[in-house]
């Protein structure tokens, strides 16, 4: 794993937890950038998952969304007990987890946020997310990311 670890990572090693790195290649401003990355790493694009930012009544939160489908923001707002959710500006979020957009991990934020997991992750024997920069993926069972993350799971994908 020389070259790349990232706090994401660093934080799986120290708590004994299983997991793969998957390094790829995609652009990082290609057009429907998560698709491509399923198509990279050879995997069904309902494994691979986003972790987008968002603004839920002031309080930012962490939604981990398949790369398949949009985030929900009123079922994410649902989900934390908010009324109104946005996604945050990219220097906010960026700021807040210590990554950049592309790259943004659940784990190993610099300001660990609350996060909320879709649900359909919870069917998959593992799920891919950022490793915490662009180009590296981290594989493992949706169990763990929750309990690292003090996840919720809820529906927040649109369809």
């Amino acid at each position: 794993m020389a070259g790349q670890g990232t706090p994401a990572t660093a934080l799986l090693v120290k708590r004994g937890i299983a997991h793969r790195t998957h390094p790829y290649r995609v652009a990082p401003d290609a057009p429907n950038y998560g698709a491509l990355v399923a198509v990279a790493l050879g995997v069904a694009p309902e494994r691979v998952f986003k972790s987008l930012v968002a603004d839920v009544d002031g309080a930012l939160t962490v939604a981990v969304v398949p790369v398949t489908g949009e985030l929900d923001l009123k079922a994410l707002a649902a989900a934390v007990g908010g009324k109104r959710a946005a996604l945050a500006d990219r220097a906010v979020a960026e700021r807040a987890t210590g990554y950049v957009r592309g790259g943004i991990s659940p784990l190993g934020q610099r300001r660990r946020l609350p996060t909320v997991l879709d649900e359909s992750a919870l069917d998959l024997p593992t799920i891919y997310v950022s490793a915490g920069r662009r180009g590296l993926q981290l594989e493992l069972a949706a169990a763990d990311l929750v309990a690292l993350t003090d996840a919720r799971t809820a529906p927040l994908r649109t369809h």
